[in-house]
């Protein structure tokens, strides 16, 4: 197996383990293509996001650690207890449970007010600026020379999360009104990004 493709499927592994976390941007999407309203646009939108902003991470984070070696060591470091808590946090939202997705009534919006509210929930969210910007960029520079792919792979992460959730929602909406499935959820992402944590502890990403 190349580097690049190691690289990438790093990249990928961490990138959907990262975005498939339960927050307002991924309810926003669900409940998007639950209601079948600007299905395409919404989707089209966090996934381009995501790319830019990944791009963004790599890009800085490449160029930042050629003049400061010690940074990615410490960043690896971050990653790991950034990871780990966001890993608690998923398990314990497995424990306690009680999350259910309400797809919500009323008028359909228009694509601009929709766009507005997703834009404000990417571009506005600190969370994902730290998961692609800070962690993803960080753990790029885990792969000298690789960035591209490895930054590729988390894009590609982002683009096949993104329209399968906004497509297959529908499919999903009766799943979803059941707390047990959000809880099954919130163990998977758990497992994931503990198994991320440990693995860039230990350098074997």
């Amino acid at each position: 197996m190349t580097q690049s493709l190691v690289a990438a499927l790093a990249g990928f592994r961490l990138g959907l383990g990262l975005i498939v976390a339960i927050g307002a941007q991924n309810a926003f999407v669900l409940r998007q293509g639950l209601r079948r309203e600007h299905v395409f646009a919404v989707a089209l939108f966090c996934a381009l996001s995501d790319a830019v902003l990944i791009a963004l991470g790599v890009a800085g984070f490449a160029a930042v650690t050629a003049r400061l070696p010690w940074l990615a060591e410490a960043l690896r470091w971050g990653g790991v207890a950034f990871l780990g808590w966001y890993a608690i946090r998923a398990g314990r939202a497995a424990w306690i449970g009680g999350a259910a997705l309400d797809a919500g009534q009323g008028a359909a919006p228009s694509l601009a007010a929709v766009l507005a509210t997703v834009a404000a929930l990417t571009w506005a969210n600190p969370h994902v600026w730290l998961d692609t910007v800070v962690l993803l960029g960080a753990v790029s520079a885990q792969f000298p020379g690789e960035g591209i792919a490895f930054g590729a792979g988390a894009a590609t992460a982002s683009v096949l999360f993104f329209f399968a959730l906004a497509y297959g929602a529908r499919l999903l909406a009766p799943l979803f009104a059941r707390p047990v499935a959000w809880r099954l959820l919130d163990a998977g992402v758990a497992l994931i990004l503990a198994s991320v944590a440990a693995r860039l502890a230990l350098g074997a990403l």
